[in-house]
């Protein structure tokens, strides 16, 4: 892989993880909107960017050929739940001044995903990842000890995300397709309670309020465009690199929380964050670590097998 696709592989995962986290910027903007409405409109503008993003693209077939397969609908049905399950829980979260929290699930998913890999496809757990997956038990048990509360905030978004991803690793599909897809099947439910709040007149959308309508419309904007970057980064980053800078994300988010927002960071807290922080520095190392292994066993075999080629 030459140098200027690997630096611009580096720039769109960096956008990417830049605009998740701050994305709770965005919500508290918004923050009179409720929560499900929120949820409405990200899956509604959501389907209708990602289709305009398929077609400019030339990847209509791709839409086409998943709605012709069945089982792989089922899939994308199911995975849609968890995906809107887990927007719902980040939206409230932020609106409800947990951004802390939600960052501490998204330190954790990859954690638990490495835990769901081992339970349901019988992943082998080496000994530095199962200390780091025992040091964040031990962080969310010490601050549900010192606390007297579930950080429930926390655990269902990293347990909706972590099943999201088990569901979407068995699904043949690419990521923006499987995504349109996922909208399209909400996009039902999301018109019939727009109605609902329409003929109650509840509805946030209201051209007396451009502000509020204009940012409503945007949401279609921050959910597609962070993951448009994503799977331009994914092509040109090896996966150790990509999950290095995952950590950006749930690291600006923590910073807006305390920063910005002014969210109470006490000793528990801090507690709570370093185990996990240190968790995740063994967890990087030991991956960072795997690959170099793998890129040296690659190198001796293309070695050995260019001394095997008999010369003429």
């Amino acid at each position: 892989m030459d140098k200027n696709s690997t630096q611009a592989g580096m720039l769109c995962a960096i956008g990417a993880f830049c605009l998740w986290g701050f994305m709770p910027v965005y919500f508290k903007i918004l923050n009179d909107v409720p929560p499900l409405e929120m949820l409405g409109h990200r899956v509604f503008w959501s389907a209708l960017l990602l289709i305009l993003v398929l077609l400019l693209a030339g990847q209509w077939q791709s839409l086409m050929d998943v709605i012709k397969r069945p089982r792989l609908l089922v899939g994308l049905a199911i995975s849609s739940v968890l995906i809107a399950l887990n927007w719902l829980i980040f939206i409230w979260g932020v609106t409800h001044d947990r951004i802390l929290e939600t960052s501490l699930g998204y330190y954790i998913n990859p954690l638990l995903s490495v835990l769901l890999g081992f339970l349901f496809f019988r992943e082998r757990l080496n000994r530095p990842q199962l200390l780091a997956i025992g040091l964040a038990v031990v962080a969310v048990s010490l601050q549900i000890y010192r606390l007297g509360s579930v950080p429930w905030v926390a655990f269902s978004l990293a347990c909706s995300f972590g099943f999201y991803g088990l569901m979407r690793k068995q699904l043949s599909v690419p990521a923006a397709t499987g995504l349109a897809v996922e909208t399209l099947f909400l996009l039902p439910m999301t018109l019939g309670y727009f109605i609902c709040l329409w003929q109650h007149n509840l509805h946030s959308f209201r051209v007396e309020s451009p502000d509020t309508a204009i940012g409503l419309m945007l949401a279609g904007v921050i959910t597609t465009v962070p993951l448009v970057l994503f799977n331009l980064a994914a092509r040109r980053l090896s996966l150790t690199v990509l999950g290095v800078l995952q950590y950006l994300g749930p690291s600006i988010s923590f910073a807006v929380g305390v920063l910005i927002y002014n969210e109470p960071l006490g000793a528990e807290q801090i507690q709570t964050f370093a185990l996990i922080w240190l968790a995740l520095a063994i967890f990087t190392a030991d991956g960072m670590r795997r690959q170099r292994k793998k890129k040296q066993l690659k190198k001796q075999s293309r070695a050995a097998a260019q001394k095997e080629v008999p010369t003429v």
